[in-house]
């Protein structure tokens, strides 16, 4: 599944645990992108990543749970 990570409405973003969710949830992601992504993210621009299938429910919740808009592209 791919999705397209819109935006983060928290109030005081927890740059850490978004770039670490970036990388359990996303195929072949390594710490260093997630964190450039999480910035890009932080930023105000999209950014896309691929989440296995059998990632796709929990990786939804902890999305939610983090206050990142998304939407799923695939």
């Amino acid at each position: 599944m791919k999705l397209n990570l819109l935006s983060c409405d928290a109030q005081r973003p927890d740059k850490r645990a978004i770039a670490s969710c970036i990388t359990e949830l996303a195929s072949n992601m390594n710490q260093s992108l997630a964190n450039e992504l999480t910035e890009i993210l932080l930023e105000g621009d999209a950014v896309d990543i691929d989440v296995d299938d059998k990632n796709s429910g929990s990786a939804l919740r902890a999305l939610r749970k983090l206050s990142i808009d998304y939407e799923i592209i695939e």
